[in-house]
């Protein structure tokens, strides 16, 4: 039996988030009312609840310890060698262990909603996969037409924990009934991207020009995209991306923290929706630091934590 998901809601406003807890606790939708008229900002396939459909291709799917690829199905590390799996059809492992597993909510008030997910409590046999103990805790807020997610990183091991974090949500476009998703514009501040060889980091940055210039704004008919950009300009700590609808007048914000010093933009292939999504780390990380590329991998001491921040907003 599938579980009713969390609704959150803000009765001031009149939006509302609701959260898969059995499949990564997964935010699916968001729905913001500025002008009064209730608008979803995000995608999700219409068999989604029910587990039918891939937990990656839906809502905002949390990607942790690695999103994007990882080479191969094993990784290697420090002398010892861990089974990740390769799902990705190319034979790579591929968005981290989360985002398709049962989270535990541990608070749930009228506006806010928190889960965890505990590697040695929830799914003991993680242990063997990666190479420490994790703990995930996010918190998603309703207030006014603003979805603000934190999400804590924990180490609760004796072992110093490698990762890198990810999120991969799906905006909705057009912005409302009535206009053209081919005429919204997206907007991400990018001066580079990481040249992908077989959906891998070759290590090597080029500038983001012509069909890849974000920067100044693409429309979303013109898009084609699943690159890796980098080189995020910031303002006060925060990069600031958004989707522009010329039809209805709204703008999407996507707001994050620049720990995410990377942001993949992909089309996925019914372009009913875009993914921006920020990251901690270029993918393929652990294959790139040995070659002496600075990829954001970090390593957390046992005991030690991680927040990052992002939010987005319907104006």
């Amino acid at each position: 039996m599938t579980p009713e998901p969390l609704v959150i809601s803000d009765a001031a406003s009149g939006a509302c988030a609701k959260i898969l807890t059995n499949s990564g606790f997964n935010c699916y939708s968001f729905q913001a009312a500025p002008s009064g008229e209730p608008i979803e900002t995000l995608w999700a396939a219409p068999d989604f609840t029910s587990g039918k459909s891939k937990p990656s291709h839906s809502g905002v799917p949390i990607l942790f310890p690695f999103p994007g690829r990882l080479r191969g199905s094993h990784l290697n590390y420090r002398g010892q060698t861990y089974p990740l799996g390769s799902d990705d059809g190319l034979g790579n492992a591929i968005h981290g262990f989360v985002l398709n597993r049962p989270w535990r909510v541990v608070e749930h008030l009228p506006q806010r909603a928190v889960g965890e997910f505990h590697a040695s409590v929830d799914e003991p046999g993680l242990l063997r996969r990666w190479p420490a103990d994790f703990r995930l805790v996010v918190s998603y807020e309703v207030a006014g037409s603003s979805l603000a997610c934190e999400i804590d990183v924990q180490n609760p091991g004796d072992s110093p924990l490698p990762f890198a974090l990810g999120t991969h949500p799906y905006f909705r476009v057009p912005l409302g009934s009535g206009g053209k998703a081919d005429d919204c514009r997206v907007r991400v501040p990018a001066k580079e991207y990481w040249e992908l060889v077989d959906m891998l980091p070759s290590g090597r940055k080029l500038p983001a020009e012509a069909a890849r210039n974000l920067s100044a704004g693409l429309a979303f008919g013109q898009t084609k995209l699943d690159d890796v950009f980098t080189g995020l300009a910031s303002q006060g700590g925060v990069v600031r991306t958004e989707i522009s609808d010329p039809h209805s007048g709204r703008v999407l914000e996507v707001v994050f923290d620049d720990s995410f010093s990377e942001c993949v933009v992909y089309n996925p292939p019914h372009r009913e929706a875009i993914c921006i999504e920020p990251y901690t780390s270029v993918p393929d990380a652990f294959e790139l630091e040995a070659k002496g590329v600075k990829t954001g991998l970090r390593l957390l001491a046992p005991g030690g934590s991680f927040t990052a921040k992002f939010v987005i907003r319907l104006q």
